[in-house]
């Protein structure tokens, strides 16, 4: 089956202007990385989502879900099959103490609008760039807060594309992980369980949050965020910076001198470069310190081919 009659199939499903060809997955990653996408698709309703997932499970098309692509370094060579991207499915809404929002929707959207109804304990995600599905795939934290202690269910579609709706305990909620992440599910929508609070301390919390983050972390660049997982009993960006590797990299891309645990495209880096820049962050730190660091990005796709 070709990547046309894949499009063609398509557009049975999902309006015609939201399936892309070869389309380059560099304007929807944070490192402004990666080749191209044989078939990009933008579902617009839940409806649609569901069948596009149900089309590439019967018809064994390789399909990825790629959500504001924060987390995620997409090599060179790009991603064969279906790219699925849920940047449509983007509602959120109060009800009462309980906040809805679509898979789509921006985690510090989701955060903005609890704090604007007078709602305590979203304070944290204020700064988080990805959405709720990738959120809650790696259960996201931040200043002391994760998903995990304000979620109450998650709707998610298996591989298969049969809706499920999770709750707390079934989602398996750990440090960066979910069985969401682990079985490969597809995130719907997600709810979460918020409390009445003072304005003026939500307020403050934010102003707080937002200053520590644009104070210490290398915003003005393009990047996938904290590389590294947190190793037990370490700090990824300590041993980095105390390894000395801060303003050294690969090509355009570069260990921050600002945050030790983001390294930052400058300009003009490959995912390559990327990739070779967490590798030598590894092996560095592995020789001075013998500690492994552990990936929190996701690496995808292909090499280029030669």
């Amino acid at each position: 089956m070709t990547i046309q009659k894949w499009a063609q199939d398509l557009e049975k499903i999902v309006n015609p202007k939201n399936i892309k060809i070869n389309e380059s997955l560099k304007t929807y990653t944070m490192t402004k990385l990666g080749g191209n996408a044989d078939v990009f698709v933008l579902p617009e309703t839940e409806e649609e989502a569901t069948n596009v997932v149900k089309y590439a499970y019967n018809h064994n098309v390789p399909l990825l879900m790629l959500g504001n692509g924060s987390n995620m370094v997409v090599r060179d060579g790009g991603v064969r099959g279906i790219v699925i991207c849920f940047q449509k499915l983007d509602e959120i809404r109060i009800d009462g103490t309980q906040i809805y929002a679509q898979s789509g929707a921006l985690i510090k959207d989701v955060s903005k609008l609890a704090a604007s109804h007078s709602l305590t304990g979203f304070e944290f995600a204020c700064g988080i760039p990805g959405s709720v599905g990738g959120a809650m795939a790696m259960n996201a934290g931040a200043y002391g807060g994760e998903i995990k202690d304000i979620i109450v269910e998650s709707t998610v579609l298996t591989k298969e594309g049969e809706k499920l709706v999770l709750t707390k305990d079934e989602l398996e909620l750990e440090y960066r992980k979910s069985i969401i992440a682990k079985k490969g599910y597809f995130v719907l929508s997600s709810r979460f369980q918020l409390e009445k609070g003072n304005q003026e301390e939500i307020d403050a919390k934010i102003a707080d949050l937002t200053y520590q983050r644009e104070s210490k972390q290398p915003l003005e660049y393009p990047s996938a965020g904290s590389v590294f997982k947190r190793p037990p009993g370490h700090f990824a960006g300590k041993l980095i910076q105390d390894s000395g590797l801060q303003g050294k990299g690969v090509g355009d891309a570069e260990v921050s001198t600002k945050h030790a645990g983001f390294i930052i495209n400058k300009g003009n880096a490959t995912a390559t470069d990327y990739i070779e820049t967490i590798k030598m962050v590894q092996n560095v730190v592995k020789d001075k310190f013998g500690v492994e660091l552990e990936l929190e990005v996701k690496i995808v796709g292909e090499d280029l081919k030669e």
